[in-house]
């Protein structure tokens, strides 16, 4: 695996390539984080963005939370940037992150996984990495049949043995890098592996199959209004509660729907509104379809809000689902 991936490593902005020095802790904590649940390719521009604003942990330890949640916008899964805030503060405070699996997991944010990679990526310990490619590796290696996420037992087991104590980083990344390119979740390319002499799914036909996934329970659907309140060039946001969907973040006023349950409250505005039409949205345990409404008068909500340029939108850092939101009122304007 380390003469493979001394020959085929991908070329990551937070990666140290093999035979250089370890990587700045900083890099791999903050691209570990912006990569759960969410593909490398995604992750790119913002690992860019905050490493330009924010280029070390102190930096990041200063910023307001406010600036944290809009540069994190669009990523998704917004309590890991609320953690990202209060992870950074906490290592400013002890001058630097701790070094060992157990240290890393006493911080905000930092479960087993990420504690693991941060540990053998950048600080060279040996520590057992395993995030969904490796898990599809190491089922696919060792033919693990059980479901998941039953089989994920036997799945660190056998991670934990062919595990080296040198360059555990390195084995940790060559088996992340192997499963995104070539171990694949569909249609592996079992031809160019290669480890494919050592794979007992390889051998009994059946790595693509490899590890076996519980059936997905279908997502319920949702409903709710999302309410556009426009004033000489600005429109009235609010800063949803820090906790429950999308908390701490700019959007527009809402009904008060969550994804676990259908809204039923009301703007407190009255006067006339219009139907500009409805978005949806998928979030990991339910679809919404959100109604935006237009109000039609002149007056000021009275919830806490605040007054935003509409020629500065797109610095409000507004989630995924708002932001689709406001194009569809802006376009009907």
């Amino acid at each position: 695996m380390l003469h493979w991936y001394d020959a085929h490593a991908r070329d990551l902005p937070w990666r140290a390539q093999p035979g250089s020095s370890l990587p700045d802790p900083y890099h791999v904590w903050l691209s570990e984080v912006m990569l759960q649940q969410t593909t490398v390719a995604a992750v790119k521009p913002y690992f860019d963005k905050f490493v330009r604003r924010w280029p070390d942990i102190e930096a990041l330890a200063r910023a307001e939370e406010a600036e944290v949640m809009a540069a994190w916008a669009g990523l998704g899964y917004y309590s890991r940037a609320r953690n990202l805030l209060k992870c950074a503060k906490e290592v400013a405070k002890r001058s630097g992150f701790p070094q060992t699996e157990a240290g890393l997991r006493e911080l905000p944010g930092i479960g087993p996984y990420t504690a693991a990679a941060i540990a053998a990526i950048a600080f060279g310990k040996r520590a057992v990495v395993i995030d969904a490619n490796v898990e599809r590796v190491v089922a696919r290696l060792s033919a693990i049949r059980d479901p998941l996420p039953g089989a994920r037992k036997k799945i660190g087991k056998y991670a934990e043995k062919i595990t080296p104590h040198d360059r555990a980083g390195d084995f940790a990344q060559a088996m992340m890098d192997l499963g995104a390119t070539i171990c694949t979740a569909r249609q592996p390319r079992c031809q160019l592996c290669p480890l494919s002499e050592h794979c007992a799914g390889y051998r009994g036909g059946d790595a693509a199959s490899l590890p076996v996934k519980a059936q997905k329970k279908s997502r319920p659907e949702r409903r709710g209004k999302a309410f556009w309140i426009e004033n000489d060039g600005s429109v009235w946001l609010v800063t949803r509660p820090s906790r429950g969907m999308l908390g701490g973040m700019r959007a527009l006023p809402d009904d008060g729907w969550s994804a676990q349950a259908d809204g039923s409250g009301d703007t407190a505005l009255a006067g006339e509104w219009s139907h500009l039409g409805s978005v949806r949205h998928v979030f990991t345990h339910a679809t919404l379809t959100l109604d935006i409404m237009r109000y039609g008068g002149s007056a000021t909500p009275v919830e806490e809000g605040e007054w935003w340029s509409l020629e500065e939108l797109d610095k409000a850092g507004l989630p995924s689902l708002f932001a689709k939101a406001a194009r569809l009122a802006l376009a009907d304007r």
